[in-house]
């Protein structure tokens, strides 16, 4: 499933955020987007997943103009994780996997034995058997956001977009969660602020800066001691790592 975004421009109250974007996701591939905070990374992922609609340019999923498809198609092809979830009712673990069904359900139209089966499989592929009675609001983070990839496996989608997935996690619940998408291969789009997550389990980097896209590449070629500086303006020192064999980055000071 190939996600491409050509030429996207979205303002807010005539200020630009995002200007001229073009970004391409090959399938099967762990796709990061990087950046300083407010740089964009967040809009161009909601115009992605229909959230919001671009000023100029066009989202294509497949060979389908993401606009000319029901929102119903759109959400078996494609599934979200935010960073947060603000729910009115607390709703049980397994309630919330269900809602993964839902595009796939007419008006009135009984849920199945196949249905349960793939919630029952998505629980498991997070590890999350014997929660299924938990109620969300009661979970740790950690815990919250494997429900929520679990949510976006019983969408059966092909692409799973991830908003800054980590943040408010600590560092061992960080690890699990990266771990976890890594292991689905599925194609993913995340958004990151940690260089050095981006660096281990990403396969390819677009780096978005004042709302344009100012380099991409894979990790070894975009996590350079220079590039950082420019972009993040830190001064950093860069070493290839000698286990995980990808960039790693201690920071030192800021500009």
């Amino acid at each position: 499933m190939k996600l491409i975004m050509e030429d996207i421009c979205h303002s807010i109250m005539e200020t630009s955020i995002v200007e001229d974007i073009s970004i391409q996701i090959e399938t099967g591939k762990f796709i990061g987007i990087i950046g300083p905070n407010g740089s964009g990374k967040s809009t161009i992922l909601k115009i992605a997943s229909r959230i919001l609609n671009p000023d100029k340019g066009s989202v294509q999923l497949d060979n389908y103009y993401l606009d000319q498809l029901p929102f119903k198609k759109t959400a078996q092809k494609m599934a979200v994780v935010s960073q947060e979830t603000s729910l009115t009712f607390d709703f049980s673990v397994q309630e919330i996997v269900w809602m993964g069904r839902y595009p796939y359900k007419k008006l009135f139209q009984s849920d199945t034995a196949e249905d349960e089966n793939i919630v029952s499989e998505a629980l498991e592929r997070v590890g999350l058997n014997g929660y299924e009675n938990r109620n969300f609001m009661s979970l740790s983070g950690g815990e919250k956001q494997r429900v929520l990839i679990a949510r976006a496996l019983a969408q059966q989608a092909e692409i799973i977009i991830l908003d800054e997935p980590t943040n408010h996690l600590d560092i061992r619940h960080q690890l699990q969660l990266m771990e976890l998408v890594k292991k689905l291969n599925i194609t993913v789009v995340a958004a990151l602020h940690d260089l050095n997550i981006a660096s281990m389990y990403c396969d390819y980097l677009y780096v978005i800066q004042d709302g344009r896209s100012v380099m991409s590449g894979t990790p070894e070629n975009v996590l350079t001691k220079g590039k950082i500086r420019k972009v993040f303006g830190v001064e950093t020192e860069v070493i290839m790592h000698p286990v995980t064999k990808k960039p790693h980055i201690t920071y030192l000071t800021h500009i």
